[in-house]
């Protein structure tokens, strides 16, 4: 029987998550500039105006900012956002929700069609999970669009 077992070894997956910070000590997003200013104070000043990053805003239910990640880095006019990446690490952070959030180094705070699409295919892969998408804003080094106050959320 033992030979029969070491014949089918997997590998074990196991989920840990470590809070670094006091609750207290978390800021709530109640509107677009204030997920602004988060993420804003998470980019880096060097790239915002070179290359396309994504990220996003984990948040609690209470709309408590868990955190920042980065998701992807791409070119002048494009990034990557793989729906799979965001939100293994939505729930891997126990995020409820997250805002979405990528550059247009060109400095262009309008919204393109697959900058639409996309947050379109996020908000409904989202509601499979019981998580929310409440905004997906739009960073250059002089401003943001927020897709929640343009109306352009689904």
């Amino acid at each position: 029987m033992d030979a029969l077992k070491s014949d089918y070894k997997i590998t074990e997956v196991e989920l840990v998550y470590h809070r670094k910070q006091s609750r207290k000590n978390e800021r709530i997003v109640t509107q677009s500039q204030t997920s602004y200013e988060i993420l804003r104070a998470a980019w880096d000043d060097s790239k915002i105006d070179l290359v396309e990053h994504f990220k996003i805003l984990l948040l609690r239910q209470s709309n408590a900012c868990i955190g920042v990640s980065h998701i992807g880095t791409g070119g002048m006019s494009s990034c990557v956002a793989d729906a799979k990446i965001i939100f293994a690490t939505a729930l891997k952070a126990n995020a409820c929700q997250i805002i979405l959030a990528h550059n247009h180094p060109s400095g262009n705070l309008k919204a393109s069609g697959n900058d639409i699409a996309l947050t379109q295919q996020l908000v409904a892969a989202a509601k499979m999970l019981d998580m929310k998408v409440l905004d997906h804003l739009i960073l250059t080094s002089e401003g943001y669009l927020s897709f929640a106050d343009e109306g352009l959320m689904p």
